[in-house]
């Protein structure tokens, strides 16, 4: 990315619940007006009044149908460009605002997530906005607001492929998500969410020994070493700090981190974000721990010149230094630091990129 990329402002977007929102209120205001409001305007939890355009809209009797288009702005969202299709109907009197999971839209299927097992996977914000637009047409043409709201996502079964909704127990498509109704570029709040939610259910299912790790590789290697069930496993990614501040809070027994030779020397140096751009693999650092197992100083040197931290891991293997081991004791170190005090017992585990353990410290009281 250039110099004047990295400078420009990057365009948020709107959740998909802020797009079953509008759809919502376009659809539910035609149902009892007979008109769609095209731009439909929202009220995001924040207090901004964002307005969309319909993709669609159909109005037959005893319902109405709108649809808006996702716009994720500038972040790399599996949503982007999705149809978020409302469907209203009238419910029975009293019964207030009710939804449905149409096409594409997941069904909760275990326990620990927001809502209860059976539910639509429409979060609680994105219903309380819809509700809350519903509520807001309803007084301004004198109806009660009892309304059955369908949300789908046309293809949505498919995109939620490339998401965790299934580990989640969520089945049949995407969750309408959503805190503040806009989408931060590159926030990741949508992983960490992911983050929260897998430990929810796995605390719910009376799990005591959770791991989270930063990749396909060393998930499939932590699963073979514990013989862990899939609901254990907590694809964190580069967010360990996010992981861990969660846990600190909702505590499981047991905890292992685990993850490439690369991304644990970054733990072990202090990040608690490895993504490449919260910063890089410090050779000199590896070098001075590699100083520290007795290398000799030519390897030494060889480790700071080094391109790249699996260079530097093979050199020191290639010379029988265990470089590997006070990498992990120092990830365990930052670890740990995070979660003083809360009697979790940590482990950290370093595998190749082949799924070979390298280092392992066991699990000690942090």
């Amino acid at each position: 990315m250039s110099d004047s990329e990295e400078r420009r402002v990057l365009r948020r977007g709107w959740t998909t619940g802020t797009c079953a929102a509008a759809a919502s209120r376009a659809a539910y205001e035609a149902l009892v007006s007979g008109v769609f409001p095209d731009p439909v305007t929202v009220t995001l939890p924040g207090g901004s009044r964002p307005a969309f355009a319909l993709a669609c809209h159909e109005l037959e009797e005893g319902i109405a149908r709108a649809g808006i288009v996702k716009d994720a702005g500038d972040d790399p969202d599996v949503t982007h460009g999705a149809l978020v299709v409302a469907t209203v109907r009238p419910g029975p009197a009293g019964s207030g605002v009710t939804f449905l999971a149409g096409e594409g839209v997941g069904t909760i299927t275990r326990a620990g997530l927001p809502l209860p097992p059976g539910e639509p996977a429409i979060n609680p914000v994105p219903r309380k906005m819809i509700a809350a637009e519903i509520e807001d047409v309803a007084r301004a043409h004198g109806t009660s607001g009892d309304a059955i709201v369908e949300v789908s996502i046309p293809g949505g079964e498919k995109i939620a492929e490339h998401t965790l909704n299934a580990r989640l127990g969520i089945v049949g498509g995407l969750s309408i998500l959503g805190t503040t109704g806009i989408v931060v570029p590159y926030s990741c709040a949508a992983w960490i969410d992911t983050i929260h939610r897998s430990i929810d259910v796995a605390r719910a299912a009376g799990l005591e020994h959770i791991a989270g790790t930063t990749g396909a590789s060393s998930e499939a290697a932590v699963r073979a070493l514990h013989h862990l069930p899939e609901l254990a496993l907590v694809e964190m990614g580069d967010f360990v700090g996010a992981m861990l501040k969660y846990l600190r809070r909702h505590r499981v027994p047991k905890v292992t981190i685990g993850g490439g030779f690369a991304k644990m020397s970054k733990l072990g140096r202090g990040l608690l974000d490895l993504h490449s751009k919260r910063g890089a693999v410090d050779l000199d650092w590896l070098a001075g721990k590699a100083l520290e197992a007795g290398a000799a100083p030519a390897l030494v040197e060889r480790i700071r010149t080094a391109n790249t931290a699996k260079e530097a891991c093979d050199l020191a293997l290639a010379e029988g230094c265990d470089l590997a081991g006070p990498v992990a004791e120092s990830a365990w170190r930052t670890a740990a630091k995070v979660l003083e005090g809360s009697a979790i017992a940590l482990e950290v585990v370093v595998f190749d990129r082949d799924g070979a353990l390298l280092a392992r410290v066991p699990f000690l009281s942090a």
